[in-house]
């Protein structure tokens, strides 16, 4: 079962392993049309009333799939208003063909073609829309729905229009108006909400490898942008803790969780490291920590720093003396936000009682020092790594040839009364539920040099101040693999992890 964010997202994935959009919708439309033809006879009058989406485009699709049916094609609105290339070629090829197809200006004064209809194709809004259904599609719904009560057969695409798939309640609320249908057809996998609908539910495969689930992807990007009108601090504020023995690595962890899209980002260190860090980069902001390493003694400032930030990353360059681990244990277990645990922060994890959301970023080397096994095979690993988080109830992003990336993710979380739209900042407790799993495989050997991890431990807690701790750590692990691809085809095996962070953004935003 996947919400409709993941299916969107499953869906670019897919057109990334090289199965074109135009091919899934031939798929779907011709899953409509059986559909269909499942509950009419051949000689039946069918309306096809179309949006100017691909939920149009399958039903454009669908219409040369019904030959032996009496059809007409209704599109709400002007031909060149069609939103997408592949949906204005399908309808495009109605035309060629001389099928029954005419676009609707004037909804309040057409009949849509549903006078004497027998089944009608409810293929007007799909699974994007929020809010109440606007016009002139509420007048072409209200329309339907009046079909529907004089007993016509009402089929409609992917979702019923005004229908949230994610709840299978209204978009607009109460005051929502919305398709009674008594078919229907959803591609791929169920939607969480189509279930509490009173219809007859199709699943219909479409041919969408089952690589685009399992599998990072540009998918995994979608919803990353900004908005043009936020402002200083809407993106994202993460504080960086670490440093002592080492000054590299939360610099490192720094700058790239602000290539990565963060607007402000913090490091607390030890004052005996402060200067030299700061020196790596004027866009920085340091916070001295009296001394030269860590302590549980830096608790209360620590806790004060990171209250008013949208995420933390803890470890980078903290090294593993035994007053600095106890700092973290403290620290996370009266902090309730959001943390990366890196490098030897990891070693506390496994023992530590904590109501924060951890994204924990081990090697296997240091999954085993927390308790968990590995394994050659992907699978095999992957399984070892779906089990062991979820027996600690946190997010795991284990680095390796394949990264295996596992914890409750909002799509797998999101059931009938809640929906896709929560809160990107808090989302669902990713602390119960099932578990799901991913592999990215972008990235190149030669990532094994020093200070990647870092990279990838401040990707990671740039892009989870602004969503959920399991789709942070796909979307990290895929963008800083890519970044490390990009610096291979420049320096090959000689990359260093600081080639990796000025490629961030194009990892991120020009796929």
């Amino acid at each position: 079962m996947l919400s409709s964010d993941r299916m969107a997202a499953v869906d670019a994935n897919a057109a990334a392993l090289g199965v074109p959009r135009k091919q899934l919708m031939e798929s779907s439309g011709n899953a409509v049309a059986r559909v269909v033809r499942s509950v009419s006879e051949p000689g039946d009058r069918v309306a096809l009333v179309c949006g100017r989406g691909n939920n149009g485009g399958d039903a454009f699709v669908a219409a040369r799939f019904l030959k032996e049916r009496d059809v007409t094609v209704r599109l709400l609105g002007r031909p060149e208003s069609i939103g997408t290339t592949i949906a204005r070629e399908n309808w495009e090829a109605l035309r060629t063909a001389e099928l029954s197809a005419d676009s609707v200006v004037d909804v309040a004064g057409s009949d849509l073609g549903l006078n004497a209809a027998d089944v009608v194709v409810d293929a007007l809004l799909g699974t994007g829309i929020t809010g109440n259904v606007r016009a002139p599609e509420r007048t072409a719904v209200e329309r339907l729905n009046a079909a529907a009560a004089a007993g016509v057969t009402i089929v409609s695409v992917d979702v019923p229009t005004g229908i949230d798939a994610d709840t299978g309640q209204p978009t607009g609320g109460t005051d929502g108006v919305a398709v009674d249908a008594d078919h229907v057809v959803t591609f791929h996998d169920e939607k969480p909400g189509l279930g509490a609908l009173d219809a007859t539910l199709t699943v219909a495969d479409i041919g969408i490898p089952a690589a685009a689930e399992r599998y990072t992807g540009p998918g995994d990007l979608l919803g990353l942008g900004r908005d043009p009108d936020s402002h200083k601090g809407d993106n994202g504020e993460v504080l960086v803790v670490g440093g002592g023995p080492y000054t590299g690595a939360p610099s490192l962890s720094a700058r790239a969780a602000l290539r990565a899209g963060a607007d402000l980002v913090r490091v607390a260190c030890p004052t005996a490291v402060a200067d030299a860090i700061q020196g790596y980069s004027a866009d920085l902001i340091v916070r001295g920590l009296a001394g030269d390493r860590l302590t549980a003694d830096h608790l209360g400032r620590l806790l004060d720093l990171a209250v008013a930030q949208d995420a933390v990353v803890i470890g980078p360059g903290m090294g593993d003396a035994d007053d600095s681990l106890t700092l973290v244990r403290r620290f996370l277990e009266s902090y309730s936000g959001r943390v990366v645990v890196d490098a030897d922060a990891l070693r506390v994890v496994s023992d530590v009682d904590t109501d924060a959301q951890l994204i924990c970023t081990p090697h296997q080397g240091e999954l085993r020092q927390m308790g968990g096994e590995t394994a050659e095979d992907p699978d095999e690993r992957a399984e070892l790594v779906r089990s062991f988080a979820a027996g600690i109830g946190h997010t795991l992003l284990v680095k390796g040839r394949y990264d295996v990336i596992a914890g409750q993710s909002r799509s797998s979380a999101v059931g009938p009364n809640e929906g896709s739209n929560s809160d990107a900042r808090t989302g669902p407790d990713a602390r119960t539920g099932p578990v799901d799993v991913r592999l990215n495989r972008t990235g190149n050997p030669g990532m094994t040099v020093g200070g990647t991890g870092d990279v990838l431990a401040g990707v990671t807690g740039a892009l989870a101040a602004r969503t959920d701790p399991f789709a942070a750590a796909a979307a990290a692990a895929y963008v800083t693999g890519l970044a490390g691809d990009a610096a291979a085809e420049t320096n090959g095996n000689g990359l260093v992890a600081t080639d990796l962070i000025d490629r961030l953004p194009q990892a991120l935003y020009d796929e």
